[in-house]
């Protein structure tokens, strides 16, 4: 069902806030476009669903990938996130983001960023799959998200220009003649008001919540590509959606992370029987790739009936462990297991959504005043699948870049005094209640078992079925909680996933077909773009040339 609201609501009988810059979302994408416009002395108002600490980004345990060695080239990182990416990475953004990369990590340190240096005082670097130099810099061991985002919250409060609203949900960008206006939100305090921005950045992150098994938090709800999508925004390549190799798998608990650094350490993964098994997989081994690592890992599940497999870290000494990856020791100790003594139980989770709301080299979408950063946009960056620790130097090329043309535009431009009326009306439902908490569990099961790492055509089409059917009785009610909202947004979002990786009739990446193992890029070197809440997506040439630095409209 494709409603364009999710509530019905004029805004003229709403309380309002006004702001020259509106940021949905806290992580590092959200407060460095956030630095970018407060410093060009613009009112900006950042949005968080819940604290600003409750992000992706305060919980990436793994580095900054960035050229800043002297044996280290641009180039080298440029073939390795292109190849990684399967021929669909667009080579435009690849290169912003390598030759931007270094200036942001420096201005990270000028602002008291404490990345981890060996003992001469120089910055230590590691080496994670997919990349042929060690060129990835961390903080505090394992707590590189945690340190990003305390920087940039210091940074972004130091700004009295600057007002922050948290436990804040948004449910839709508010727009007129495809020009967003500001955004619909809600909060216990105040109810449901309306935010005008006169430029909107939406920096609202993932999608891992949509499956069972996943590395994010709970709030990743997809919320931001599904409001950009009921607005009419382009959403690209949905079908890529990344899963992590290794996670910590205690029958029963929440999974947790165990970063890719650990195996750039020399850990090696190992069967129930104590066998090395990803040398028969890849050349890499266990630095291949992360869709090449998860798939072998089920695949050595299949093979040996287990529910899991083993990270072996036997090489390193405890003191060592607990210096370099605390936050894992930590974990890893409250579960009974010590990483220098026994192998760590593993298995795969969906990670990071690799597919996103389409955007040029500012992040400006195809939506007038709308731009997209970080994990919720498509920068063309990552392709058909995200080489290790460049989400964050992507989130901090393209929050500045952003911040700075949403400014820039707003520059010599007085405030209207006019204030816009919209209003929205929506028919009451005749159709029966589901209970929420029910097809949330059971929603996100069937993401996991037919969405999942290995995907198949009839798997699909039942879980498009399944999907369709809850959304016909819940895509049509009106909720007056976030449990509600954020349950109709997965449901669009599931649905769009599930279609778009029917529609990809290949194995590329991260999306892999048992129906279809080989990659075709005689058909499927493309992107597939949704459109304006379309059934049916374009088809788009994946651009190759070199970047002009200027972007252009998807």
């Amino acid at each position: 069902m494709n409603r364009r609201y999710l509530l019905p609501f004029k805004t003229k009988r709403l309380p309002q806030i006004h702001t020259d810059i509106l940021i949905i979302g806290g992580g590092v994408a959200g407060l460095r476009a956030a630095a970018a416009a407060a410093a060009e002395s613009l009112d900006v108002l950042v949005v968080s669903k819940h604290q600003l600490s409750e992000s992706n980004t305060y919980y990436a345990q793994g580095g900054i990938a960035s050229v800043m060695q002297a044996d280290d080239s641009f180039q080298s990182h440029i073939e390795d996130t292109l190849t990684v990416a399967c021929g669909l990475g667009d080579r435009p953004a690849v290169e912003t983001v390598v030759r931007e990369g270094p200036a942001r990590i420096e201005e990270l340190i000028r602002w008291g960023t404490n990345f981890d240096r060996e003992t001469d005082g120089r910055l230590a670097f590691g080496r994670e799959g997919g990349h042929s130099f060690a060129r990835i810099v961390h903080a505090l061991g394992d707590a590189t998200g945690r340190e990003l985002a305390n920087c940039l919250m210091g940074v972004v409060r130091s700004y009295e220009q600057v007002s922050i609203l948290e436990h804040t949900f948004v449910l839709d960008l508010v727009t007129q003649e495809n020009r967003v206006l500001g955004a619909l939100a809600w909060n216990q305090q105040r109810g449901l008001f309306v935010m005008f921005g006169r430029k909107t950045l939406l920096a609202s992150g993932g999608a891992g919540a949509l499956y069972r098994e996943t590395t994010n938090p709970s709030i990743a709800t997809a919320d931001g590509h599904a409001m950009a999508w009921r607005a009419g925004a382009t959403l690209r390549d949905m079908e890529m959606v990344q899963f992590h190799p290794t996670t910590i798998y205690i029958a029963g608990s929440a999974r947790s992370l165990v970063s890719e650094a650990v195996r750039g350490e020399g850990a090696k993964l190992i069967d129930r029987a104590g066998y090395r098994f990803m040398p028969d997989y890849h050349p890499q081994a266990d630095l291949a790739p992360r869709d090449v690592v998860s798939r072998s890992i089920m695949a050595q599940m299949a093979k040996t009936r287990t529910t899991h497999v083993f990270l072996d870290c036997r090489h390193i000494s405890e003191a060592a462990f607990k210096l370099r990856f605390p936050g894992i020791y930590q974990v890893c100790m409250q579960f009974g297991i010590n990483p220098s003594r026994q192998p760590i139980p593993v298995h795969p989770s969906a990670h990071y959504m690799v597919g996103g709301v389409a955007c040029d080299l500012l992040g400006r979408t195809d939506v007038e005043n709308l731009y997209a950063i970080g994990e919720a946009a498509y920068t063309g960056l990552h392709g058909a699948n995200r080489l290790a620790s460049n989400s964050l130097i992507e989130a901090l090329v393209f929050g500045k870049r952003a911040g700075e043309d949403a400014a820039a535009a707003l520059a010599g431009h007085s405030r209207s005094l006019e204030v816009p009326i919209v209003a929205a009306e929506i028919a009451p439902s005749e159709r029966t209640e589901f209970d929420i908490q029910d097809v949330f569990g059971s929603l996100r099961s069937l993401m996991w078992r037919n969405v999942g790492i290995e995907r198949v055509g009839p798997r699909l089409d039942e879980a498009l079925e399944i999907i369709e059917f809850w959304s016909h009785y819940l895509l049509d009610k009106v909720f007056d909680k976030p449990a509600g909202w954020e349950l109709q947004n997965m449901l669009q979002m599931s649905r769009l996933i599930s279609a778009a990786a029917g529609v990809r009739q290949e194995t590329r990446g991260v999306h892999y077909r048992t129906d279809y193992p080989e990659r075709d890029d005689r058909n499927w070197k493309c992107h597939l773009d949704w459109r304006a809440m379309s059934k049916i997506p374009m088809k788009i040439a994946v651009n190759n040339e070199s970047a002009d630095m200027k972007g252009s409209a998807p």
